[in-house]
């Protein structure tokens, strides 16, 4: 009897071990993607060609230029949906910020370690916007599949830099915006994650943020493509809800109540 339960001591030990030696590796690998991701998030890259000047070559030098002509009061940092207030957007940017000495840095395909390097680059020197409308993420999702953690660590880092290379200026943090059609869709979850982690990034000093997305969103949560026609940039209509939903926030910020 006492040797049966021996044996079968050492038979579930066994198991027990075989089982442990597949799960710590297994958590470790994870563990390793995750801060292979946090690296290429927060590490300043660029998107150059190593053998001619591409588009986003000559718009960096472009704004890096143009930034140093003008005290701007607001610049909108980001990617092609940021990008975009030059195209579909360009009626509701004239409209609200035409006159209020505002730039546009937002760069179609950035991911935020492009954000991080071009502001290392020449588009931030000596510059002291009063405010920086910041959303930029979202490219990291779709081109690279980045964990949540990792993109909230890139965008943690480009606030850290704005802050450091201009102390007195606001950050207007927006949450990403919802991308595919439904709530289930991978893509729009791993945004809504990440969205719950920046969120945290408010705490910091000088940091606002602010979560519009419902305004782009059916009561069930489908995403339309009245607003988004291609489910990821805004059309007109969608900028203007943009622009709309931003104002008070904006407004407060810019020190313009009252």
């Amino acid at each position: 009897m006492i040797g049966r339960v021996s044996t079968m001591f050492l038979t579930r030990s066994l198991h027990i071990a075989i089982i442990c030696s597949f799960v710590v590796p297994a958590s470790a690998h994870a563990e390793n993607v995750i801060q292979a991701a946090i690296k290429n998030a927060t590490t300043p890259a660029h998107r150059m060609k190593s053998d001619e000047k591409n588009w986003w070559q000559e718009r960096h030098e472009s704004k890096s230029i143009e930034s140093k002509k003008n005290t701007w009061d607001i610049i909108f940092l980001g990617d092609s949906i940021t990008h975009s207030w030059e195209t579909a957007g360009k009626k509701t940017w004239n409209k609200y910020y035409r006159k209020r000495n505002a730039l546009n840095l937002g760069f179609s395909g950035d991911r935020t370690e492009h954000v991080l390097w071009r502001l290392d680059n020449g588009e931030f020197e000596d510059v002291q916007p009063k405010v920086v409308v910041l959303m930029i993420g979202t490219n990291n999702t779709g081109h690279r599949k980045d964990p949540p953690k990792a993109i909230a660590a890139g965008v943690e880092k480009i606030i850290e830099r704005i802050s450091t290379k201009s102390p007195t200026t606001k950050i207007l943090l927006l949450a990403i915006f919802p991308r595919s059609e439904k709530v289930s869709d991978p893509q729009r979850k791993n945004n809504d994650r990440t969205n719950a982690l920046i969120k945290q990034l408010a705490k910091k000093d000088g940091v606002t943020y602010l979560d519009i997305n419902e305004r782009f969103l059916l009561p069930d949560g489908t995403l339309s493509k009245e607003i988004m026609p291609d489910l990821l940039h805004p059309k007109q209509k969608g900028y203007a809800i943009w622009a709309e939903a931003i104002e008070p926030s904006l407004r407060s910020l810019l020190a313009e109540d009252g």
